[in-house]
Protein backbone atom coordinates (compact mmCIF):
# COMPACT_ATOMS: atom_id res chain seq x y z
CA UNK A 1 0.00 0.00 0.00
CA UNK A 2 1.45 3.34 -1.03
CA UNK A 3 1.17 5.97 1.67
CA UNK A 4 0.22 8.61 2.47
CA UNK A 5 -3.38 7.95 1.51
CA UNK A 6 -5.84 10.71 0.79
CA UNK A 7 -8.48 10.90 3.54
CA UNK A 8 -11.15 9.41 1.24
CA UNK A 9 -8.89 6.48 0.32
CA UNK A 10 -7.95 5.93 3.97
CA UNK A 11 -11.67 5.84 4.87
CA UNK A 12 -12.28 3.21 2.21
CA UNK A 13 -9.39 1.05 3.50
CA UNK A 14 -10.62 1.44 7.10
CA UNK A 15 -14.09 0.23 6.10
CA UNK A 16 -12.63 -2.76 4.24
CA UNK A 17 -10.52 -3.68 7.26
CA UNK A 18 -13.53 -3.43 9.55
CA UNK A 19 -15.45 -5.66 7.16
CA UNK A 20 -12.86 -8.33 6.47
CA UNK A 21 -9.51 -7.47 7.99
CA UNK A 22 -7.65 -7.25 11.27
CA UNK A 23 -7.91 -4.49 13.87
CA UNK A 24 -5.39 -4.47 16.72
CA UNK A 25 -4.53 -2.09 19.55
CA UNK A 26 -1.18 -0.81 20.76
CA UNK A 27 -0.50 -1.09 24.48
CA UNK A 28 -0.69 2.71 24.66
CA UNK A 29 -4.14 2.67 23.03
CA UNK A 30 -5.35 0.07 25.52
CA UNK A 31 -4.18 2.26 28.41
CA UNK A 32 -5.88 5.33 26.95
CA UNK A 33 -9.13 3.46 26.37
CA UNK A 34 -9.18 2.44 30.02
CA UNK A 35 -8.23 5.93 31.22
CA UNK A 36 -11.04 7.58 29.22
CA UNK A 37 -13.55 4.77 29.90
CA UNK A 38 -13.87 3.94 26.21
CA UNK A 39 -14.63 0.54 24.66
CA UNK A 40 -13.56 -1.19 21.50
CA UNK A 41 -17.11 -0.60 20.24
CA UNK A 42 -16.52 3.15 20.66
CA UNK A 43 -13.39 2.80 18.52
CA UNK A 44 -15.19 0.87 15.79
CA UNK A 45 -18.02 3.41 15.73
CA UNK A 46 -15.54 6.29 15.31
CA UNK A 47 -13.71 4.42 12.56
CA UNK A 48 -16.99 3.75 10.75
CA UNK A 49 -18.52 7.20 11.05
CA UNK A 50 -15.72 9.65 11.80
CA UNK A 51 -13.87 12.10 9.61
CA UNK A 52 -10.40 11.00 8.48
CA UNK A 53 -7.76 13.73 8.58
CA UNK A 54 -4.72 13.78 6.25
CA UNK A 55 -1.93 11.43 7.23
CA UNK A 56 1.06 12.60 9.24
CA UNK A 57 4.43 10.84 9.24
CA UNK A 58 5.38 10.16 12.84
CA UNK A 59 7.66 7.62 14.55
CA UNK A 60 8.42 5.87 11.26
CA UNK A 61 4.88 5.38 9.96
CA UNK A 62 1.94 7.29 8.54
CA UNK A 63 -0.70 8.04 11.17
CA UNK A 64 -4.28 9.02 10.46
CA UNK A 65 -6.58 10.76 12.93
CA UNK A 66 -10.24 9.78 12.73
CA UNK A 67 -12.54 12.14 14.62
CA UNK A 68 -16.09 12.64 15.72
CA UNK A 69 -17.30 15.55 17.82
CA UNK A 70 -16.51 13.62 21.00
CA UNK A 71 -13.74 11.14 20.24
CA UNK A 72 -10.47 10.98 18.34
CA UNK A 73 -8.70 7.79 17.25
CA UNK A 74 -5.21 7.64 15.73
CA UNK A 75 -4.46 4.65 13.53
CA UNK A 76 -1.63 3.29 11.41
CA UNK A 77 -1.99 0.82 8.56
CA UNK A 78 0.20 -2.27 8.70
CA UNK A 79 -1.18 -3.59 5.40
CA UNK A 80 -4.28 -3.28 3.25
CA UNK A 81 -6.05 -5.66 5.67
CA UNK A 82 -4.54 -4.71 9.02
CA UNK A 83 -4.65 -1.52 11.03
CA UNK A 84 -3.46 -0.75 14.52
CA UNK A 85 -5.11 1.75 16.85
CA UNK A 86 -2.22 3.85 18.14
CA UNK A 87 -4.20 5.94 20.63
CA UNK A 88 -7.70 7.05 21.47
CA UNK A 89 -9.11 9.89 23.53
CA UNK A 90 -12.13 11.97 24.31
CA UNK A 91 -11.98 15.37 22.68
CA UNK A 92 -12.11 18.15 25.23
CA UNK A 93 -14.23 21.24 24.52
Amino acid sequence: MNEPLAPEAAKWVIREILRAGRLTYSSHAKQELLADELTTLDVVNVLRGGVVRPGEFEHGSWRYRVETQRLAIVIAFRSALHLVVVTACRRRP
